[in-house]
């Protein structure tokens, strides 16, 4: 797969080793990478490599770097195609549909660098009262997820970074722009249902959804769309439900299908959609959003937990690469080009193929269960990689599912 990507000629060091070099220490969820770096010289970390991941020669840290800074990270985005394929392929996809053949994409945005000194022509800057300036990156995340499935799979990301020669910061508006068209170009036929907080429910980017054919659930605020709200409780069409479950949970619905969504866009209708739930400790939770779906009292449970399902981007992937073994935030090496954005598609692009095996793979499932937790998987399958020549991935998951006892003699004199 990183084979595609068009190397340069005359490198004593083929691309495609750079970029498997770094993406295996993120698949290993390894805690210290320079550790990592210093056993490739030995023989059997040589052999581990090449057995599982098809590195023929792991270059050093340094040119590693300097390799991958001069790397334009567009090169990456096919991969997320490639690996979604697959997914496909391997019938991951099976049940994953949530509305009409639909699935539901949750985009968000997060940070994966910032620092007060090290910096490039890329980042962007905020500057504060007290003269210090900020330097970071960001990106905006696009993932595939669903109420009812653990997995979430993650699709080609995009940077949030200043342009060259810019003098203002690039938003996360622009970057959804260019994801959402880069999007549609990589899977012209994917039937989507974007789900979004309450700053994409404006005017220009409904429509940019609508041109590209997308279907949409976006987060509204009462504070921003008072002229929604006024509509709302002001029509006669205007419809109020009340459902309860066997957990003792109370749903409260308000909807209208057909409203403006501001004055200044009274041409451009929305269906709105209010929610309450009612817990059974009397805590209630309120939300509300405008979707083109037209909603009835058939499908409003369905609606609002695909919407509340756009939380997934943040609890099951953002903390996830976060805080349980990427060390998505973690300084790796920013560069003076592309280095950092690089190594954040690498990063991601091993989260996906974790996705994939747990989602397709019987054998992760199994030593996944054998092992207790992804953490101690992970353990497992580092220990092996640093004290076993290992021929393929099947045996490493086999000897976690089913370990072999040593026998040990004790020499007692």
């Amino acid at each position: 797969m990183f084979a595609t990507i068009l190397d340069e000629p005359g490198k004593d060091i083929a691309l495609v080793d750079h970029l498997l070099s770094r993406l295996a220490p993120f698949g290993l969820r390894c805690p210290l990478l320079l550790q990592f770096e210093r056993d490739w010289h030995e023989e059997m970390t040589r052999a581990n490599l090449k057995a599982l991941y098809g590195i023929e020669q792991a270059p050093s840290g340094t040119r590693l770097r300097e390799r991958l800074d001069a790397l334009d990270p567009a090169c990456l985005q096919p991969l997320y195609k490639a690996l979604f394929a697959q997914l496909q392929r391997g019938k991951g996809l099976e049940g994953f549909d949530y509305l009409d053949g639909h699935y539901l994409l949750s985009l968000d945005g997060t940070g994966y660098f910032s620092s007060k000194t090290v910096h490039c022509a890329q980042c962007a800057q905020k500057h504060h009262r007290d003269g210090t300036t900020t330097y970071y990156h960001q990106m905006l995340g696009a993932v595939l997820v669903h109420p009812e499935h653990k997995e979430i799979f993650p699709l080609a990301p995009e940077p949030i970074l200043k342009p060259d020669g810019a003098q203002k910061n690039d938003c996360e508006r622009n970057a959804a722009k260019r994801l959402l068209t880069d999007l549609r170009r990589a899977h012209p036929h994917l039937k989507l249902i974007v789900v979004e907080d309450g700053l994409a429910s404006n005017a220009p980017h409904i429509r940019h959804l609508q041109a590209l054919d997308f279907k949409f659930i976006l987060g509204a605020k009462q504070s921003d769309h008072k002229a929604l709200f006024d509509w709302v409780d002001a029509s006669e069409q205007t419809a109020l439900t009340t459902l309860s479950d066997r957990r003792g949970y109370r749903h409260r619905f308000r909807y209208l299908n057909a409203a403006p969504l501001n004055d200044a866009n009274f041409d451009l209708e929305v269906n709105f959609l209010e929610y309450w739930e009612h817990a059974p400790d009397g805590t209630v939770t309120h939300f509300a959003w405008v979707t083109d779906i037209p909603i009835d009292n058939d499908n409003l449970m369905t609606l609002m937990r695909g919407a509340r399902a756009r939380w997934k981007i943040e609890n099951e992937t953002f903390n996830t690469l976060k805080n349980q073994g990427y060390h998505f935030e973690h300084n790796f090496g920013h560069g003076h080009q592309h280095l950092t954005t690089v190594l954040m598609h690498l990063m991601m692009l091993a989260f996906l193929i974790d996705q994939i095996q747990q989602r397709c793979c019987r054998l992760f499932q199994a030593a996944w269960t054998a092992a207790g937790s992804k953490a101690r998987l992970w353990r497992k399958l580092r220990s092996r990689f640093e004290l076993c020549l290992i021929p393929d991935w099947e045996t490493p998951h086999r000897s976690i599912i089913a370990p072999q006892q040593i026998a040990l003699g004790y020499d007692t004199s």
